[in-house]
């Protein structure tokens, strides 16, 4: 039972309302606390996260915690990178001219490894008309993870990071597994079917479609050697097609963001087999900072007061969040509330939805004693469970699902 409680507190989300600056740009990273090491004894994942009010700073070596290589018909090393790399904490739509995903790194995955776009930097006869795409003339020197190492030794991925997160669980929604450099989170390949939050969690489907045409204007005919999908020109976007934008993102409704963000969502089929554009289409969403992008690029300089994120430790107010589990989430009839032992006499527990109704209230709470709360007649949904003493606030997301 405690295993059971455990693994559905990874999977919802704590509102800290005591501690509201602690939101997902900040603790969605998996920080390294215990100096484990990677490939070549590299300390792994991230190493250390810090924010301001306007952004959050995210140092990392670009080598993840599972197995990576060998890399066939690569002779790049993975080595330390010693990033830095500046997120915003309030992204914005860009509304001037479209700013490309260049090649080198477009984001970060949240182990601290670097995200490529979808090309290799080589074109056709050199020409810059029609650009390879890494995955079909470079998918050969990926390991088991989909990724390898770039000349310089930075360890990326253009593709799902498969051993990243679980891209088998198409019944949850997926996890923050990265930021793109202009502030916006990226989900793994699954999410809520409508955009409200609402309906079941199907997989993410890319509005890019490929060409049927068997020649290409200034470039090689479609044949053995060039088929159809080996460049990222071969591909169109076709606004409805899928469930995303031009650039691989929609806003929506997510566990982390229960008011809404533009997200992005890396794309595969029902094989799992990644699908153009993979990530990141071929434009941002929204504005990018200096210091991310371009030669040399990586290594920010901090010049405003940060303050350190501990994620073992309790926020800086030192209120922590009420331990608690509800299950089975989504809901379709009853569902549990359990308070985990240990904690506050006496909780409040309310049900609201995104309108702020309240459903129904449950006064002294106690911790220990499952709660078991009748949710047939509540519309399906997406709702907060509001848990509350004199000193201590946290808001569960409840999903129900007729």
């Amino acid at each position: 039972m405690v295993k059971h409680l455990f693994s559905i507190l990874l999977v919802l989300i704590c509102t800290l309302s005591a501690s509201a600056q602690l939101t997902p740009e900040i603790t969605s990273w998996i920080i390294n606390t215990t100096g484990d090491v990677g490939y070549n004894n590299i300390p792994s994942n991230v190493q250390q996260v810090q924010y301001s009010t306007s952004n959050v700073y995210v140092s990392a070596n670009c080598i993840p915690s599972y197995t990576i290589g060998p890399w066939q018909s690569n002779p790049n090393t993975p080595t330390n990178q010693n990033f830095v790399f500046k997120i915003t904490r309030t992204p914005v739509q860009n509304t001037g001219s479209p700013i490309a995903t260049s090649l080198g790194h477009i984001g970060i995955w949240s182990n601290g490894v670097s995200i490529f776009n979808a090309k290799d930097g080589m074109s056709y006869n050199n020409a810059g008309v029609w650009h390879r795409d890494a995955l079909y003339w470079e998918g050969i020197s990926f390991d088991n993870c989909l990724g390898h190492p770039a000349p310089g030794g930075e360890y990326h991925h253009h593709v799902n990071p498969k051993c990243l997160y679980d891209d088998t669980d198409s019944t949850n929604h997926s996890p923050i597994i990265g930021y793109a450099f202009d502030g916006f989170p990226i989900y793994g390949a699954y999410g809520f079917q409508n955009t409200d939050g609402t309906g079941p969690i199907v997989r993410m489907k890319s509005s890019y479609v490929k060409n049927t045409y068997t020649t290409r204007t200034n470039g090689p005919d479609v044949n053995a050697t060039y088929p159809m999908g080996c460049f990222v020109e071969d591909y169109t976007f076709v606004s409805g097609s899928g469930d995303l934008d031009a650039s691989n993102g929609r806003f929506c409704i997510t566990p982390d963001y229960p008011s809404g963000i533009y997200a992005y969502f890396v794309t595969i089929d029902y094989t799992l087999y990644p699908q153009y554009p993979y990530v990141i289409g071929p434009n941002y969403y929204g504005t990018v900072q200096s210091g991310n992008t371009g030669p040399g690029s990586g290594h920010v300089t901090i010049t405003e007061s940060v303050t350190a994120y501990n994620p073992t430790s309790v926020p800086e107010d030192g209120v922590s969040a009420i331990t608690c589990s509800c299950y089975p989430n989504p809901s379709n009839r009853y569902m549990t509330l359990f308070v985990a032992p240990g904690e506050e006499n006496n909780i409040v527990a309310e049900m609201s939805n995104l309108l702020g109704e309240t459903f129904f209230e449950q006064t002294n709470v106690q911790p220990a004693v499952p709660y078991t709360f009748d949710m047939s007649e509540l519309p399906s949904g997406i709702y907060f469970l509001h848990l509350t003493t004199e000193k201590r606030s946290t808001v569960k997301k409840v999903v129900v699902r007729h």
